[in-house]
C-alpha cells in the first residue's frame, strides 16, 4: 500500500511538471520529450529511495518499555506546578574534553545540552531534580546530554554495547525525553561510579527522579546511573 502511495505521487509531480513545461497548447519535440523523461527518470533513481526509507520508518520505535514502578511522589510533585524553574548555567566546553570523561563517555563532547530541545514536562521535572539535590543532598549536576540526533544515536551504538545499545529510534533522547547527567565537584565534571561520592549521589538522583515519576537507568540490567528518562505514549521525534 505504502508503495502505490510512493508511485502515485512521484506520478502526480511528474505529471504536473509536464503540464508546467508543456502546456495543452505547446507540443513538445522528440528532444525534448527524451530530455524530460530522462531528468524524471533520475529524479526517480536520486529521489525515491530516501523518500521510501523516510515514509516506512516508524514515527516511533521506541521498545515496549514498562512503565516505572514507582508512583510520582504527591508532595514533590506538588512542587511542579507553577514552579519556574531556570536551568544552570552551563559548564565550559572543556569540562567535558578531559581525559576522565573521555573514557567513560566517548564523544560527549559532541552531545547536545540544550534544555530548550527537551520536551517541557520531561525539562521540568529534571530542574527539580537538580533543585532538590543542591538544596537537600548537596549536589551540584550538569547535564550532559539531553536530545540526541538519530544519526548520533546510531554513531554511538556502532561504538560497542559499551557506549549504547539503542538505535535511532530506539530511545528516549530522540525525542527529548532522556538525559544523562553527572555531579560537579570544585567545578569539575565527577562522572565515575567507582567515586563513593558520586555513587551516593547517584542513588540520591535515581530516588528523586523516581519521585518525580520518572525512570531512573540504575534500576536495568545493564545499569545507566547517569539516566534518567520520562515514559510517554504519545512520544514524537
Amino acid at each position: 500500500m505504502l508503495l502505490f502511495t510512493v508511485a502515485g505521487i512521484f506520478i502526480a509531480a511528474v505529471a504536473a511538471g509536464w503540464l508546467l513545461l508543456f502546456p495543452p497548447k505547446r507540443k513538445p519535440s522528440p528532444r525534448q520529450r527524451r530530455y524530460f523523461l530522462a531528468g524524471a527518470g533520475t529524479l526517480a533513481l536520486a529521489g525515491l529511495p530516501p523518500l521510501l526509507v523516510r515514509l516506512m520508518r516508524p514515527q516511533q520505535m521506541l521498545p515496549a518499555f514498562e512503565a516505572s514502578a514507582h508512583a510520582a511522589d504527591p508532595q514533590i510533585g506538588a512542587l511542579l506546578q507553577g514552579e519556574q524553574l531556570v536551568a544552570p548555567p552551563p559548564l565550559p566546553p572543556l569540562a567535558f574534553t578531559t581525559a576522565e570523561v573521555e573514557l567513560l563517555r566517548p564523544m560527549l563532547s559532541l552531545a547536545d545540552r540544550d534544555w530548550q530541545r527537551l520536551d517541557q514536562d520531561f525539562a521540568r521535572r529534571l530542574l527539580l531534580v537538580f533543585n532538590v539535590m543542591r538544596e537537600r543532598h548537596g549536589y551540584e549536576m550538569a547535564l550532559l546530554e539531553g536530545y540526541r540526533s538519530p544519526e548520533r544515536q546510531d554513531r554511538l551504538a556502532a561504538a560497542g554495547s559499551h557506549v549504547s545499545n539503542a538505535r535511532a529510534f530506539q530511545s528516549f533522547h530522540q525525542f527529548g525525553l532522556a538525559a544523562d547527567c553527572a555531579f560537579v565537584r570544585e567545578g569539575r565534571l565527577v562522572i565515575s561510579e567507582r567515586d563513593p561520592w558520586a555513587m551516593r549521589g547517584y542513588q540520591l538522583y535515581g530516588e528523586v527522579a523516581e519521585s518525580l515519576g520518572m525512570v531512573w537507568g540504575g534500576r536495568w540490567t545493564m545499569m545507566d546511573f547517569g539516566h534518567t528518562e520520562l515514559r510517554k505514549r504519545d512520544a514524537k521525534a
